[in-house]
């Protein structure tokens, strides 16, 4: 099992300046100058091969909580949140999908316009927190497929769920988690699509007939694929098989070397590599940069040994990752056995790509970046994340 890394990060976020590197885009020699906060001038220069990467800030589509901070709390401050967003900047992470787990759909919906709140006028947030995802009430409620979610407070889409998560967001980007087999499934899927919802399975009993059909609804993504699923299956009717046999899904990964054992994670990217864009998340909750402990999540107190597993105490089951995401980017650039900008792609451009949005350096954009130098063996070096 891969253990905690031991990752030496500084931080700069002076307000102007300049920075020399190659773009891991590219591979291009860069002199990139920033003023107030924003890029104002990019050109090439001759090539120095001592020179560190300069890569995309980290983006993570799944964060439940950050550095003993728990989003799902209803009370949670604005200070609180900071604190979490400071934690995940400092891992390298330029935006992420603040996360709400499954409780009362009532509840959810005003946790998430009071987040909504607070995003709109601290700016500072609004650059993190660039949406969110609701990872649930609408999930399998079956032992082994519901995971750590409160079966309790599982149900059906309602009839104006679409609407509801509309007027509540605006046009911020959401990324719903659900499962197909849910009475109404299919039609919530294709209104969410059309309105603009980024629809994504998991935590789901559905058949493989029922996850084709969900994926012809608009389904695009899947929820940590190995995750979330029973120890025994049938056979052949399970949806692993089904989402092997499509393509073009985005299908997230938690690359901690804990939720997939390091030759199951290898064994998925031989399967999925060339069929669909596979992109890494952390799921991390409260612990997730904190040491070991008792953190929690909702209405849970979870426990973390030395050996970083998220559990309910006295259950087998994972709940969330004490991960942060170049922590992530190190243990899968291991568990492949590539250099770490192999897999760099996988937890900036990729889950990027899936919201929308891209990560090119350009004059105009908010400056973030993350330098690394090499480190020898494919490792990294001395990392600067680079953030105003």
């Amino acid at each position: 099992m891969i253990r905690r890394d031991d990752q030496v990060i500084s931080v700069c976020d002076d307000q102007s300046g300049t920075m020399t590197g190659r773009s891991g885009r590219e591979g291009v020699f860069l002199r990139v100058a920033w003023r107030d906060g924003l890029i104002c001038s990019i050109e090439t220069v001759p090539p120095a091969p001592d020179l560190p990467w300069l890569m995309p800030g980290l983006i993570d589509l799944q964060v439940n909580g950050f550095s003993g901070i728990d989003f799902q709390n209803p009370q949670m401050t604005e200070g609180e949140l900071e604190v979490a967003v400071t934690g995940l900047r400092r891992s390298g992470c330029q935006g992420f999908l603040l996360t709400l787990i499954t409780d009362d759909w009532k509840l959810m919906l005003e946790k998430l316009g009071r987040l909504v709140e607070m995003r709109r006028h601290r700016g500072d947030l609004a650059r993190a927190m660039i949406g969110f995802h609701l990872e649930g009430p609408f999930l399998s409620a079956r032992e082994g497929f519901r995971g750590a979610h409160s079966p309790a407070a599982m149900c059906d889409p309602p009839p104006h769920a679409v609407d509801e998560i509309i007027d509540t967001v605006g046009t911020l980007p959401v990324l719903l988690t659900v499962a197909p087999e849910r009475p109404g499934m299919f039609e919530f899927i294709r209104e969410a699509t059309r309105r603009g919802l980024i629809v994504s399975l998991g935590h789901s009993a559905a058949t493989s007939e029922q996850v084709s059909t969900a994926i012809r609804c608009g389904a695009k993504a899947i929820t940590h694929f190995g995750n979330g699923c029973p120890q025994v299956w049938p056979r052949h009717d399970n949806w692993f098989w089904t989402v092997v046999d499509c393509e073009g899904l985005a299908v997230g990964l938690i690359p901690d070397g804990i939720h997939l054992p390091e030759r199951v994670f290898r064994g998925i990217h031989h399967a999925l590599g060339d069929r669909h864009q596979i992109y890494y998340t952390t799921d991390a909750m409260s612990a997730a940069g904190m040491g070991p402990g008792t953190y929690p999540l909702g209405r849970e107190m979870l426990s973390v040994g030395d050996d970083e597993i998220v559990r309910q105490p006295g259950q087998p089951n994972y709940a969330g990752s004490a991960l942060t995401p170049l922590q992530g980017i190190s243990r899968s650039a291991q568990m492949l056995s590539v250099p770490w900008r192999e897999v760099w792609h996988r937890f900036s451009v990729g889950p990027a790509a899936l919201l929308g949005r891209d990560l090119e350096f350009e004059i105009g954009a908010p400056w973030f970046a993350v330098s690394v130098s090499e480190g020898g063996e494919g490792r990294m070096g001395e990392i600067t994340v680079f953030s105003p």
